[in-house]
């Protein structure tokens, strides 16, 4: 019988973020399973805005991870990263003839957990 190691996951969540989650998942399909240290590096050169939220979110698991934890940041790993649709922002645009066109801002929450690698 297989003994269930259970590893302590430790998240951050970053709310109402103005971006497709679409587009965030992009990237956080890239760090997903990476090491802190590498998924930092990831993210620190790869071209796209979705990156500033996401970066900003793994560092504060991090911190979230060494603070309340007691885990070291050299040991973790990204063992979960995902983004959920938030409330769309519903805006109107004037198009020809008096009408009224909608378009709609979407928002996501992201959702970045750590745990220990060891």
């Amino acid at each position: 019988m297989a003994t269930a190691t259970s590893k302590k996951e430790v998240k951050a969540v970053a709310r109402y973020i103005r971006m497709s989650p679409r587009k965030v998942r992009r990237v956080l399909d890239q760090i997903r399973g990476q090491s802190y240290r590498d998924a930092l590096i990831l993210l620190e050169f790869m071209p796209y805005r979705a990156c500033e939220p996401i970066l900003k979110t793994l560092r504060s698991a991090a911190a979230n991870a060494e603070h309340n934890e007691g885990m070291d940041r050299a040991s973790l790993v990204v063992s979960t990263a995902f983004a959920d649709m938030g409330p769309s922002l519903k805006r109107f645009r004037p198009r020809a003839q008096g009408r009224a066109f909608q378009i709609r801002k979407p928002t996501c929450h992201i959702t970045v957990a750590v745990t220990d690698g060891k």
